[in-house]
């Protein structure tokens, strides 16, 4: 080592190997050049500008700092057009993001909207029943929510439910009960798929909760449909809408202006159709959440309750304790 000076644990010729890899020849750190410290001529030692050394001069400075503002634009606009396309990508394999819908049950202290979901029962029986079942909801789930006793008992002997087996070992059927189940539309899946073109129409007991984005899903798909954009093509059978993964969907738009005519005499627009449907399968998958939410607020005010209680007490007992004031008699 000798006859090298060494500067930080770097010998001046190591320090010279980087000043010439990173350009860090004429960077000043507490005042006091690199090269300098080293014990080198400063003339000795190249400058770099715009990627190549240059023997002598000062550095140009304006075209270093137009070659970083252009290379930095650049990254920018690689790393817009990567998000661009990813989140194309994105859109095409999910589908296009729903948007947010003011829903009446949205809110900490808000209940589901019990007229919209017997409006939403009578959509889903009069056009949904026909290819989608909700095997997890019983008639009986419908009193006290959308029906009374008698108008369930009623809706329930509309159907014929197989039962059995009787004395005799044979399945007969009967008229159906509130605690039967909403009776599905297909004996099997395999029955379902031949009786729409292979695609499998999903049960719409917990659609909502097994969708993201739920309600709002499931309404911007229910009004959705529309004619495909220049440069995309949907195979025969097939319906576009941009909020299906894919954007092709086998159900066509079965929500359509007029398709029922309402009890209460609610015009029956697609829209309306379609946000009552929507908010009957958000009932359908979260019947608890007008009780949970009830049960909530009974827990909140008994706890603010029981917190003013405390802070009384606590005033009270150690009130005069902590507003006392002793005196030391230390003569007597």
């Amino acid at each position: 080592m000798a006859g090298r000076r060494v500067f930080g644990g770097i010998n001046c010729e190591g320090g010279m190997l980087l000043a010439r890899r990173f350009g860090v020849w004429k960077e000043r750190r507490d005042g006091t050049c690199f090269v300098q410290k080293c014990g080198l001529p400063t003339n000795l030692l190249p400058n770099r500008s715009h990627g190549f050394y240059q023997s002598s001069g000062k550095r140009n400075t304006w075209k270093s700092k137009g070659s970083n503002i252009v290379t930095f634009a650049g990254a920018g606009a690689m790393g817009l057009l990567g998000m661009a396309g990813s989140a194309y990508a994105d859109e095409a394999e999910h589908g296009l993001a729903a948007p947010s819908y003011p829903w009446a049950n949205d809110g900490w202290f808000a209940s589901y909207d019990h007229a919209a979901i017997r409006r939403g029962h009578q959509v889903y029986k009069e056009v949904c029943a026909a290819c989608h079942a909700m095997s997890l909801i019983a008639y009986r789930d419908l009193i006290g929510v959308a029906y009374t006793e008698l108008e369930v008992k009623a809706l329930a002997a509309e159907i014929e439910v197989e039962d059995g087996p009787n004395d005799d070992g044979e399945m007969f059927g009967r008229p159906g009960k509130p605690a039967d189940h909403l009776q599905p539309p297909y004996a099997n899946e395999q029955a379902a798929r031949s009786a729409n073109g292979g695609a499998y129409p999903p049960d719409l007991s917990l659609i909502c909760k097994a969708r993201h984005n739920g309600p709002n899903y499931v309404f911007a798909l229910l009004t959705g449909y529309r004619d495909a954009p220049a440069g995309i093509s949907v195979r025969q059978g097939l319906y576009y809408n941009p909020y299906f993964p894919g954007g092709a969907i086998a159900m066509p738009r079965v929500i359509n202006d007029g398709g029922v005519e309402f009890e209460d005499g609610t015009p029956a627009t697609s829209s309306q159709m379609a946000k009552d449907v929507t908010h009957y399968l958000a009932w359908a998958a979260e019947p608890e959440h007008d009780e949970r939410k009830l049960i909530g607020a009974k827990w909140i005010c008994g706890a603010l309750l029981c917190l003013y209680a405390m802070g009384y007490y606590k005033r009270w007992k150690w009130g005069p304790l902590k507003s006392r004031r002793i005196i030391w008699d230390v003569v007597n």
